[in-house]
């Protein structure tokens, strides 16, 4: 492995453990406060805060997998351990989600009146601060270092902090007189969380299923046919995640080109192709002959 991808994976890993202590320290501050004032929604929330920190250690296994060399078992690398992960942090997504739709239809049948302070209202706005710094930071990062595990853990968070607003609401119902709303906003919460799983899940199996890649192939024909010797390009199929593309395509060259000729075309599609498209990782050349007609 690539001194570069070594250090890659390492910022990766070092952005990981920092949003994990402050997840857990928005967590903690949210279940404390949720169970002392009988909140349901506040504590709901602040389990899912919790799931972030998780998150963020499947995110760091992931990462320690995807981050080993190539091998003879595996000649394309490891990288797709990492967007595998990022399922696992859907199915604790989507098992919280289950464990909170129960504990909001629970409470509708056996209501529970919270008693909500000031301090309630002081902690969400506090953490909802602090998640709005994580998310931007990790999808700022997640971008930055094409890391499918730090934009999924951004989304992640992102579902965190509308829930925390929806908690703030259920605080005002509550103080007016309402207090349903705290169950109700329970269920709600249970619904952005799973909907958060599901956006993962589907991004997730793209790459894994080896869904076409992101890619203008208008641009990958563009760059073969510059190519001298290249008569036409057709039959591109691209898949991989968004840093790790591979590309494969057929190429028609003069039929009495020899060998060693049609060798170097091959070699300066792939370093074109390459230097034109840096998330291309490899390239799959097949040569044909183009009849006369």
């Amino acid at each position: 492995m690539t001194s570069s991808i070594r250090e890659h994976y390492i910022l990766v890993k070092r952005i990981l453990i920092i949003v994990l202590v402050l997840n857990w320290s928005v967590a903690l501050a949210k279940i404390i406060y949720g169970v002392l004032s009988h909140c349901a929604s506040m504590t709901a929330d602040g389990f899912h805060s919790f799931s972030d920190g998780t998150s963020n250690i499947i995110g760091i296994l992931g990462i320690y997998f995807a981050c080993q060399p190539k091998d003879k078992d595996h000649p394309y690398g490891h990288k797709k351990y990492e967007t595998f992960a990022s399922l696992g942090i859907a199915f604790l997504l989507f098992l919280l989600a289950f464990n909170l739709i129960k504990e909001g239809i629970g409470r509708l049948y056996k209501p529970v009146l919270p008693k909500i302070e000031l301090q309630n209202f002081v902690v969400m706005l506090v953490t909802i601060a602090v998640n709005l710094w994580v998310m931007q930071y990790e999808k700022k990062k997640g971008l930055a270092l094409k890391s499918d595990i730090l934009i999924s853990d951004a989304m992640h968070t992102k579902a965190d902090i509308f829930t925390s607003f929806g908690v703030i609401i259920a605080f005002c119902g509550i103080k007016m007189g309402y207090p349903i709303i705290d169950p109700i906003t329970t269920i709600l919460i249970s619904i952005f969380i799973a909907y958060a799983g599901y956006k993962i899940t589907k991004e997730s199996s793209n790459v894994l299923c080896d869904t076409v890649a992101a890619l203008d192939l208008k641009q990958i024909e563009n760059i073969v046919l510059g190519i001298k010797g290249v008569k036409t390009c057709h039959k591109i199929r691209t898949r991989g995640r968004p840093d790790d593309i591979h590309v494969d395509l057929h190429v028609q060259v003069n039929p009495s080109m020899h060998i060693d000729d049609a060798h170097k075309i091959s070699y300066a599609i792939e370093t074109e192709l390459r230097k034109g498209i840096p998330q291309i990782t490899d390239v799959v050349v097949h040569m044909e002959p183009k009849k006369n007609t």
